[in-house]
């Protein structure tokens, strides 16, 4: 088993029994230059907070050192995993339902391969946002989930 797979299992039950309903996002382990880097990405409703990344820490790091899913030295990080992570779990679109979204095509239709508007959500295999296209006026976009290469937030300036 993979290092990140053996961490999300020691490491999702704990997080989800903390009752702060904060979820584990991704794991991730990288070399970078000559260190090793744990990373557990996390996120919950409102945003992470610094108090919500050490509080995974502390329930994480006495029962990672017991267990020993990682040999050798590493550097242990909690981070919130940013704005412009991608979506794509069903919490996910629901907690970002409203949101600013880009979502990006495989192949384009009509002549695009990147939409942005408000998420409304993902149903019957689908991706449903509303598009701005001016004067007030929104057009519902639907998007087969095969056919999306990726769906972020976004921060939109007008």
């Amino acid at each position: 088993m993979k290092v990140a797979e053996a961490v999300r299992e020691i490491a999702e039950p704990i997080i989800e029994g903390l009752e702060a309903d904060i979820e584990l996002i991704e794991v991730e382990y990288v070399k970078e230059g000559s260190d090793w880097y744990l990373r557990l990405y996390i996120d919950k409703t409102g945003g992470v907070s610094l108090d919500d990344c050490q509080l995974v820490s502390e329930a994480l790091n006495d029962i990672l050192d017991e267990k020993d899913p990682v040999k050798g030295k590493y550097i242990f990080e909690v981070s919130s995993p940013g704005i412009d992570r991608p979506l794509k779990t069903d919490r996910d679109f629901i907690r970002y339902k409203g949101a600013d979204v880009e979502v990006h095509l495989y192949a384009p239709v009509e002549n695009n391969k990147i939409y942005t508007g408000k998420l409304v959500g993902r149903e019957n295999s689908e991706i449903i946002i509303t598009e701005d296209i001016g004067k007030g006026r929104n057009k519902e976009r639907r998007f087969g989930v095969k056919e999306v290469s990726l769906v972020k937030r976004t921060i939109i300036w007008n």
